[in-house]
C-alpha cells in the first residue's frame, strides 16, 4: 500500500545545493521525506540515488519521488529506465502541474543548475497538488504502460 505522505527524495552533487530547502520545504506541508542521499556535495553518481529513490516509489514505500541533478535530465533518464515510473524532467510549474494531470507522472525531476529554488518549490508545490485526471488521458497513460510491458 502506497503511504500517501511519504516522498521519495534524492540528488547528486549537482542537485545538493538545494536538497535542505526542498526537504524542509515538503516537511512544512506535512510530509515524511525518505532521503535517498546525496548526502554531501562531494560528487555523486546520479544513477546510484535515482533508483532507490524510484523503486521506493514502485514497491509503494513512497507515493512520489523528487529528483534532482544539474539538469535534471540524467535523473529523468534514470528513473524511466524502472518499471512502474513515468518521471518528467520540467523547469517550471505549469509543466509539473500538466504532468501529473496528464501523464500520471510518479517522479518531478529537475536541474539546481537550470532553475532557481523559488521556481523548484513552486514546481514541487504544482506536482503535488494536483491528480491524474484520468478521462481520456487513462488510455495514453494505459499505451504507455503498454510499451513499457514490451520492453
Amino acid at each position: 500500500m502506497t503511504d500517501n505522505k511519504t516522498i521519495a527524495f534524492a540528488c547528486d552533487h549537482g542537485g545538493f545545493s538545494m536538497k535542505a530547502a526542498i526537504v524542509a520545504h515538503l516537511e512544512s506541508r506535512g510530509y515524511t521525506v525518505r532521503d535517498f542521499g546525496a548526502y554531501t556535495a562531494e560528487r555523486c553518481e546520479y544513477p546510484s540515488v535515482a533508483e532507490p529513490a524510484c523503486r521506493a516509489v514502485v514497491s509503494g514505500e513512497a507515493r512520489f519521488a523528487i529528483l534532482v541533478c544539474g539538469t535534471g535530465i540524467g535523473m529523468s533518464l534514470v528513473a524511466n529506465k524502472i518499471h512502474g515510473i513515468r518521471a518528467a524532467c520540467c523547469s517550471e510549474s505549469y509543466s509539473a502541474k500538466l504532468t501529473r494531470m496528464h501523464n500520471d507522472a510518479n517522479v518531478l525531476c529537475f536541474g539546481a543548475r537550470v532553475i532557481g529554488e523559488a521556481t523548484a518549490l513552486e514546481m514541487v508545490d504544482a506536482f503535488l497538488d494536483h491528480e491524474f485526471e484520468g478521462g481520456r488521458h487513462a488510455e495514453r497513460v494505459a499505451k504507455i504502460t503498454e510499451i513499457e510491458a514490451r520492453g
